[in-house]
C-alpha cells in the first residue's frame, strides 16, 4: 500500500546562502514530485534554462527578480508562480532570498 502522506519539517530548519552562493536542498522525490528548497545571496542569479516538467516556485521570503519567457516579474514573499513545461525562465536575488521549487509530472 503507497504511502498516504509525508510530513516533511525540512522548512523549520535554517538553509542560508553563504556569501555569493546559492544553495539547495531536496527536501522529497517521489515518481511524479519533486520539492527543493533553494536559498540566494543577494545578487546571485539562476541563469536562464528550461525544464521538461511543469513547476511551481513558491517565494519564502527576500526578493527577486524573475523571468518567465521572457517577461520580468518582482517577486517577493508568499508569490507563487506556475510554469508550463519548456518555459525558459531565470532567478536573480536581489536580497537574500528563499525559495520552494516544486516540480511536477514524470
Amino acid at each position: 500500500m503507497p504511502d498516504r502522506f509525508t510530513l516533511i519539517t525540512a522548512l523549520q530548519e535554517s538553509l542560508v546562502a553563504p556569501p555569493e552562493s546559492i544553495v539547495s536542498r531536496t527536501l522529497y522525490t517521489s515518481e511524479t514530485v519533486r520539492i527543493v528548497l533553494f536559498a540566494f545571496a543577494p545578487g546571485q542569479e539562476l541563469t536562464e534554462h528550461t525544464s521538461t516538467r511543469e513547476a511551481l516556485i513558491h517565494v519564502l521570503d527576500g526578493e527577486a527578480i524573475i523571468t518567465l519567457g521572457g517577461e520580468s516579474v518582482q517577486a517577493s514573499a508568499g508569490l507563487l508562480i506556475r510554469m508550463a513545461p519548456n518555459l525558459p525562465h531565470s532567478v536573480k536575488a536581489q536580497s537574500a532570498m528563499r525559495m520552494l521549487l516544486y516540480m511536477l509530472g514524470k
